[in-house]
């Protein structure tokens, strides 16, 4: 049976946040997945068992790896129970195992989402009370099986949650400061960003170190699932294969290059942040790939002739400026005549503080920071041929 189940294409559909979802095909692909197609917060493709697990070990962009099990139209709340018990759930737990159901409900005649899992739950457990006369908990921390009930406009997509635990939820971070960039924003930050991999990227806000912790893993293809620690998802499947992950594990390991590729580079004015990026550098076993400094960004130079900044300074939400537009415009100043010929990627949740950069964006990419709407801005900082090297990406105060 496991060898069946290890060949067998089945349908896949992998979460993840705004934005990132053309990020997270380029990954999908690279895993030889099929039928990819891009929507709303999420990629579906078509995969196998190996495949599946690889998705949870590689994406760097992926929140969760879904299995969809069972798709219906739901009228009413009668049908919705009749159409749940139409599964047979013996095949996927046993009575002594517990489990939750992530319920996701939108433009449908059910308005709660709460209520459409707790029809769902109930209609699990009353088949196994109805056969043996007993029924499974449910856990909602750490559930033996995750269910994920997707609805929009009465359309019901149930999938077993292959991951558990989110996956930006690394494993790597031991410290954050007041604002921590989720590890799966930081790395779809990078991804949008078009590094190569080889040329130094400079972090020069860097905080807890998290877009360095993602570009020192990208640049030296360590699989993000590598630093976890919870069991996934998967591993309480009825078909789960151990020896299959054993081998994909010790694939990914084998493909992590040791030797630095590129030069990866952060600084931070704040002793205490950069404390915390020097812990969690060292818990990610990068040290030897990554330096930090204390610095005043402000008072830096490029260490070449060209690379990639990426800086997610204070939006004025979580992290309070003396004044906000002040630091935007000396980010503009120091990029202008400190780092030219690099392209500058800057995540900002405060578009007004932004238009002081003073610099014109070439790319405007909206994304989300946990509830706050942001904005990408790429500045492609050319070496001009003028005195005093003038940017073409000056000029204009334009976001």
């Amino acid at each position: 049976m496991a060898k069946k189940n290890q060949t067998e294409n089945f349908n896949i559909t992998v979460t993840t946040l705004t934005g990132l979802e053309e990020i997270l095909a380029e990954e999908l692909q690279a895993l030889d997945m099929e039928f990819i197609k891009v929507g709303n917060r999420a990629v579906t493709c078509s995969g196998n068992q190996r495949q599946l697990y690889e998705a949870n070990l590689w994406c760097r962009t992926a929140i969760r790896v879904l299995k969809p099990i069972y798709q219906f139209k739901a009228r009413d709340e009668k049908n919705l129970y009749e159409q749940v018990q139409k599964i047979n759930w013996a095949d996927i737990l046993d009575v002594s195992m517990t489990f939750a159901i992530d319920a996701v409900v939108s433009h449908s005649t059910f308005e709660h989402s709460l209520y459409v899992s707790q029809l769902t739950k109930d209609a699990i457990v009353d088949q196994f009370r109805n056969k043996t006369g007993e029924r499974p908990s449910v856990d909602r921390i750490r559930p033996d099986v995750r269910l994920n009930l997707h609805m929009h406009e009465n359309l019901v997509t149930l999938s077993l949650d292959s991951s558990g635990d989110s996956l930006h939820r690394r494993g790597y971070r031991l410290q954050t400061n007041v604002a921590p960039l989720n590890e799966v924003l930081a790395a779809g930050i990078i991804g949008l960003s078009g590094w190569d991999k080889k040329s130094p990227f400079v972090d020069p806000m860097c905080g807890s170190g998290t877009l360095l912790i993602e570009a020192a893993m990208m640049a030296q293809n360590i699989a993000p699932g590598l630093y976890r620690r919870d069991p996934y998802g998967f591993e309480k499947w009825k078909d789960y294969n151990e020896d299959l992950l054993k081998m994909v594990w010790t694939t990914a390991e084998a493909k992590a290059k040791d030797a630095p590729q590129a030069q990866i580079l952060g600084y931070d004015l704040d002793a205490d942040y950069i404390d915390a990026a020097l812990g969690n550098i060292e818990n990610a076993g990068l040290e030897h790939v990554i330096q930090v400094k204390q610095a005043d960004f402000f008072e830096t130079t490029a260490p070449s002739a060209e690379g990639v900044v990426v800086m997610n300074p204070p939006y004025n939400e979580r992290i309070q400026s003396d004044d906000i537009n002040e630091l935007y415009k000396n980010i503009g100043d120091t990029l202008k005549k400190n780092y030219q010929g690099y392209d500058a990627f800057v995540l900002t949740g405060n578009l007004d503080a932004a238009k002081n950069v003073g610099l014109r964006t070439s790319r405007r990419i909206p994304l989300y920071n946990g509830s706050i709407e942001c904005r990408l801005l790429k500045y492609e900082l050319y070496r001009g041929s003028r005195k005093g090297g003038e940017s073409k990406a000056e000029t204009e105060g334009e976001v």
